[in-house]
């Protein structure tokens, strides 16, 4: 596959697998696609925010007008996070970022969370969150306003984000075809073994159906997925965003997950970023609280994902 048709050969992983947007950028500058930001596209050149947005800008420009269409590696990237409570010039490059993985070939699925915009409205109706382990305690009157907040106002401002640089992207909760099962979870208490804390109406997911993901990737469109399950009886369950991806990952053996954070990472009780982390060392961390908190599902589901095939 040559997308700037120069005569040089390389791979579509070549271009996205290190840096999407950089590379993909590069790529189309070094062969005069993008002629008038040449200067910019050097390694160097496109570490500074608004160098970055402009070189992206022209990259999916460009990529939009090649309409490689047919260039499809049919691997999935599995993103999970959500850039809304970012500055507004990072969620545009988020968008774009989504939008130009799926157009050079990559079947993209977004996963989101909300917790600041369920915080917030929590609040307003006279109510204080409380999280057990990294998970949400949800009663039935707090289940309302994840609901309304994660399949309403969260799910519909990244749809429309993406849409706005030119994505197809189609908002999902689970309730939808009933494609994320869920039954209730009662959470083990690390203190006390054998002990089992009920956190509401938090779901463990029991059956995720791909089909309606794989439908909407035939029509070139992007999944949305609101982390909300459905269970036997029709009741409504709160799972966390990160597990949601992981387990969609695993179901479609996606190529790469990737957990969109506002920490850089895996910290040690330094506060230094760890880069490399084995099950072992995991479980070391938890038990002396080095990893505690909403970084707990977090690694779970990384865990998960890679145990179950998941390569990167």
């Amino acid at each position: 596959f040559d997308p700037c048709a120069s005569g040089k050969n390389r791979s579509l992983e070549d271009f996205v697998e290190r840096n999407a947007i950089v590379e993909v950028a590069q790529g189309l500058l070094h062969d005069g696609l993008c002629g008038d930001v040449i200067a910019q596209a050097s390694a160097a050149g496109v570490d500074q925010c608004a160098e970055f947005a402009h070189v992206q800008g022209h990259a999916l420009t460009a990529v939009q007008d090649m309409q490689y269409w047919g260039a499809s590696l049919s691997l999935y990237r599995v993103l999970a996070g959500s850039f809304l409570g970012a500055p507004l010039a990072v969620k545009h490059i988020g968008a774009r970022d989504v939008v130009l993985l799926k157009l050079v070939g990559f079947n993209i699925v977004v996963v989101h969370g909300g917790g600041p915009q369920i915080e917030s409205l929590l609040a307003r109706v006279g109510k204080k969150g409380e999280f057990i382990q990294g998970m949400r305690v949800t009663d039935a009157e707090t289940m309302e306003v994840v609901e309304m907040v994660l399949g309403g106002q969260v799910n519909k401002d990244i749809v429309n984000l993406i849409n706005q640089h030119g994505g197809k992207a189609v908002g999902l909760t689970g309730k939808d075809g009933n494609f994320i099962r869920a039954r209730k979870l009662m959470l083990e208490n690390r203190d006390i073994p054998g002990d089992l804390i009920d956190i509401g109406q938090v779901g463990d997911i029991s059956q995720i159906d791909p089909s309606l993901i794989a439908l909407l990737d035939t029509g070139a469109f992007i999944p949305v997925i609101a982390p909300i399950g459905v269970g036997k009886a029709g009741e409504t369950y709160n799972i966390n965003a990160d597990v949601v991806a992981g387990k969609i990952a695993e179901v479609l053996k996606a190529e790469k997950l990737v957990l969109l954070t506002n920490t850089p990472g895996v910290l040690d009780q330094k506060g230094d970023l760890i880069t490399g982390i084995t099950p072992k060392q995991i479980d070391d961390m938890v038990a002396d609280g080095t990893l505690s908190g909403g970084m707990l599902p977090k690694i779970g589901s990384a865990l998960d994902a890679a145990r179950s095939g998941v390569r990167n």
